[in-house]
């Protein structure tokens, strides 16, 4: 590729990390007469939209129940209090995901238990989640549960984060959930699609592995609503009657509650919206799948970039394109004076953050994930983006890390 291609974008114009604008533009008329149809039926809480919602995308799972939540933060709640996972237990967990992850573990009262990951794939590495357990805990008969050798807490799940859009390689974790009693909580707030393959080899979507799954519908996920949303996804009709009682205040009816819940509801608006997009997600995946694609083929020839992993046994859906160099800080800033919106997730690990200084973990603890933090760098990465803007970010990549980037008195 020449310093100088054709169509090169100016340097001038903003290529975002997301377009939001760019994707409603696609879908103007019929997310207008959804947003319409609610307010014109003032249908605003729990109304048909949401029940439907509800339907499809637990089909679009391939289980049975979803139930709406008001975030991807609050579903994570409503999975652990819906399994009576509390004070006294423990979460297997990762280091490299948001905070939301681990916060919702505390606050329901129980404590968040660091693995470290795998270096490919971001996701947990399954080896050192069985290491751990076999260091850390043993097995007591009387309440079949593993429990912690040093704090008597009991370990009660997992939860692998499908990071960036990569599937955990949830066979293994699975085969070693039922091993020793323990659920999976399957945290796909950014792998709406994703795709692994299942001890018969065949393929099921993120959400239908373990007994219960997480999704954001934050406005930037692969299916985004216009503002905070959420939803649980479970094949378990007990589970799915306690959620949907936990999210509307434990009411059996308006007046009655069975038990102490939460307002967690997922509003009837952002049902509707996310009705419309539903159908697309798919088209948008395959779309994201290329992009990513074309991104590995144009950065093959880099030494100092380390592109995603593309398994067979994993289809990923790219809500991150993330590529890894030891020159993460100075290509972030060089790319965003370019007018490319690149990203960093995420440059500190939880392990390490100073709300969890009570964990007593320090540096070093999970150098994977401390290394990968320090090299990971988000690219744009969304259906609307164009062949040509691809090529001018790979080009402007190129620039730098070839040397070819003009002096700052050019600038």
């Amino acid at each position: 590729m020449s310093n100088q291609p054709l169509n090169m974008p100016n340097p001038s114009t903003t290529i975002p990390l997301v377009n939001l604008n760019a994707q409603y533009q696609t879908i103007k008329p019929e997310i207008d007469a959804a947003i319409r149809r609610i307010i014109e039926t003032s249908s605003f809480i729990l109304g048909e939209e949401l029940a439907a919602f509800e339907k499809e995308f637990a089909q679009y799972c391939g289980v049975q129940f979803a139930v709406g939540t008001s975030s991807g933060t609050t579903a994570i709640h409503t999975a652990l209090a819906a399994l009576r996972i509390g004070l006294g237990d423990e979460v297997i967990t990762t280091p490299m995901t948001f905070i939301a992850t681990t916060a919702e573990i505390t606050h329901a009262g129980a404590r968040p238990v660091f693995v470290d990951i795998d270096e490919q794939t971001f996701t947990l590495d399954v080896e050192k989640v069985r290491e751990r357990i076999h260091a850390d805990y043993y097995f007591d008969e009387r309440i079949g549960y593993l429990v912690n050798r040093l704090s008597q807490r009991r370990l009660k799940a997992i939860m692998p984060v499908h990071l960036y859009g990569q599937m955990a390689d949830m066979k293994p974790l699975l085969e070693l959930a039922r091993s020793y009693n323990l659920h999976i909580i399957e945290d796909a707030a950014q792998a709406h699609g994703a795709e692994a393959r299942d001890e018969h080899g065949a393929w099921k979507r993120a959400g239908s592995f373990g007994i219960a799954a997480t999704f954001s519908f934050y406005p930037g996920k692969n299916l985004g609503a216009y503002g905070d949303a959420g939803c649980v996804v479970t094949d378990d009709v007990r589970l799915a009657s306690y959620m949907r009682l936990f999210v509307d205040q434990g009411r059996t009816d308006k007046y009655t509650h069975a038990f102490e819940g939460r307002n967690y509801r997922l509003d009837t608006l952002q049902a509707a919206i996310l009705r419309v997009k539903l159908p697309y997600l798919d088209s948008w995946n395959a779309r994201r799948r290329a992009i990513a694609q074309q991104y590995n083929r144009l950065l093959s020839d880099l030494p100092d970039v380390t592109t995603p992993t593309i398994s067979d046994l994993r289809r990923h859906v790219f809500h991150l394109y993330v590529i890894q160099t030891p020159r993460r800080d100075e290509l972030f800033r060089w790319l965003n004076e370019q007018g490319i919106s690149a990203g960093i997730h995420y440059p500190k690990p939880l392990h390490v953050q100073p709300a969890y200084e009570y964990l007593g973990y320090k540096q070093g603890d999970f150098p994977v994930a401390e290394a990968c933090a320090q090299r990971v760098l988000s690219l744009p990465c969304y259906p609307e983006l164009t062949d040509e803007q691809i090529e001018f970010i790979v080009e402007t990549i190129k620039r730098l890390l070839t040397g070819h980037r003009p002096s700052s008195t050019n600038q």
